[in-house]
């Protein structure tokens, strides 16, 4: 039996060695994506077209995990260690900026052992100092 803590680790490990087909086989096809900055998203299509959009955008690994499990929930710590890579709308103009930024989420994990949420929080204006803007 997979746990919802296996289910979350190789989500993130999906996530940092960028392999987002492994990261789309781990959430179910009515997810919901809750970013810091915007409206949910609900499914897994709109799901897939953020992470095209992020990877377009950005270059990032995750440190500093550290995963909490009760039950079928689970909340994760980590530090975002980012490059800029092109303009995101909306937002300053990409020239290849490093960051590292502390984040955290909470996700759920489903019956049949699917993420059916991800909520996602880090400090914007953080970011913005760090990126130049």
């Amino acid at each position: 039996m997979t746990t919802t803590r296996d289910i979350v680790t190789a989500y993130y490990a999906a996530f940092n060695s960028g392999d987002t087909d492994a990261m789309l086989a781990l959430v179910a096809d009515d997810v919901r994506h809750d970013v810091n900055q915007g409206e949910p998203r609900h499914g897994k299509p709109l799901f897939a077209d953020f992470n095209a959009h992020m990877t377009r955008c950005y270059r990032e690994q995750l440190t500093d995990m550290v995963i909490f499990v009760e039950g079928e929930r689970a909340a994760a710590e980590f530090i975002v260690n980012g490059t800029y890579l092109a303009t995101d709308d909306g937002l300053p103009e990409a020239t290849g900026q490093t960051y590292r930024l502390p984040a955290g989420a909470f996700l759920s994990v489903n019956a049949a052992g699917q993420i059916d949420r991800i909520t996602t929080y880090y400090n914007l204006a953080d970011w913005l100092q760090q990126v130049g803007a």
